[in-house]
């Protein structure tokens, strides 16, 4: 799904144009955000792609959606 991940006042959040869903960010596997997993706040966990560190925001990446907090625990 197409996911536009951006930070704005020192929050990353990301916006699912196909839901109308915007979400915090508040876990990341990864501190450089991409390739890993990102918790959102409503509980989804997004897989993000491999980019370069230095990727600049905002920006509108392929992710997939690996599973919800309950499902993983």
């Amino acid at each position: 799904m197409k996911v536009m991940i951006r930070r704005s006042e020192g929050q990353l959040s990301a916006y699912v144009p196909k839901k109308d869903l915007e979400e915090p960010i508040v876990a990341l596997e990864k501190e450089s955000l991409w390739g890993g997993w990102a918790r959102l706040a409503n509980g989804w966990v997004l897989e993000l792609p491999d980019m370069a560190e230095d990727t600049r925001l905002p920006i509108t990446v392929e992710a997939k959606k690996r599973a919800t907090a309950e499902e993983e625990e």
